[in-house]
């Protein structure tokens, strides 16, 4: 049998057998027309924001020729164990992931839809360009946080994100769910992005970047801090080392139990608030970010003046398969 070739076999209105031959991505679509007890939906894993892999924050990628139940994605996501697993479905029939510029994204959690998510749009868009072979200078997505476009730029890819200024807080006012993630290590300011439910605490300019790499936030305590529902995702962060090779602008970790992520490796969606942060701080259109978990990951972000920011990445494709249901 030659390969990538499958002869499907089906049942006309007049009782005659028909034949098909299908090759490459119209097997997935076979699956669902000619056998009603099997459905093979694509899945690929990409490491985001990194060169290496590993490295960087793993997504899954899921390119769909029709809808799923909400269920369904939730279950898929839940079996793929990873803090994001994303959905593309075309907007108009017509198109196909080749051909097509603008794409339905969504994004699940092991527990939940969330409204963004950097990683996996970043993963989202690497799919189309090289696994599908897209043909369009710029893709756009219809999400939950509006239509957010993808360029690709050399080995990088550039997402327009919109930007999420937070405001300064009271630091007595989450005094206990600071306690649990940084104990009694000093901390100089407390911010809160209301729309994102992100909160970000800033480890005073005395500590030393190992202070921030060697916390060992415990989810539980975290959960049990913070049940008021105004926090939905922890940032932690610090001035970087711009004097020093590659000259990161600051550094930062990020932790979610709130959504079934106890540390998330790598988050587009936190750097929207901390490139607000930052820019303003530092008085900076352009920063370069390190999130130092333990697989870590590299971003850059420009900050614009209508309140959008570009955040670009580097992706890595490290599977390649088939989900059977």
């Amino acid at each position: 049998m030659k390969p990538n070739r499958q002869d499907a076999k089906s049942t006309d209105s007049s009782g005659t057998s028909v034949t098909t031959v299908l090759s490459g991505y119209s097997q997935v679509q076979a699956s669902l027309t000619f056998n009603l007890t099997i459905m093979e939906i694509p899945v690929f894993t990409l490491d985001a924001f990194t060169n290496l892999p590993f490295k960087g924050n793993p997504a899954a990628i899921c390119p769909l020729m029709t809808e799923l139940t909400d269920d369904l994605y939730q279950k898929i996501a839940t079996e793929m164990n990873l803090s994001e697993t994303a959905f593309i479905t075309r907007i108009n029939p017509s198109d196909d992931f080749t051909t097509g510029s603008r794409f339905r994204l969504r994004w699940f959690t092991p527990t939940n839809e969330v409204n963004l998510c950097g990683h996996a749009t970043l993963a989202s868009a690497a799919v189309l360009f090289q696994r599908m072979m897209n043909v369009n200078p710029t893709l756009v997505f219809e999400t939950r946080s509006g239509d957010l476009a993808v360029i690709q730029q050399g080995e990088e890819y550039v997402m327009d994100f919109p930007l999420n200024p937070p405001t300064e807080q009271d630091a007595n006012e989450f005094r206990d769910i600071i306690k649990a993630a940084v104990g009694n290590h000093p901390v100089q300011d407390v911010y809160l992005s209301s729309n994102t439910k992100k909160l970000l605490v800033r480890l005073a300019d005395s500590c030393d970047r190992s202070v921030l790499t060697s916390l060992k936030v415990d989810s539980a305590a975290l959960l049990n801090s913070e049940k008021s529902g105004r926090v939905k995702g922890l940032i932690l962060t610090m001035k970087g080392s711009p004097g020093c090779q590659p000259g990161y602008d600051f550094y930062s970790r990020y932790f979610a139990p709130w959504n079934g992520i106890p540390e998330d490796p790598v988050t587009g969606s936190a750097h929207t608030v901390l490139g607000s942060y930052w820019s303003k701080k530092l008085g900076k259109k352009k920063l370069l970010a390190y999130q130092c978990s333990k697989r870590g990951g590299e971003l850059k972000l420009e900050v614009r003046d209508d309140g959008r920011i570009n955040m670009a990445g580097q992706t890595v494709t490290v599977l390649q398969g088939t989900i059977t249901l």
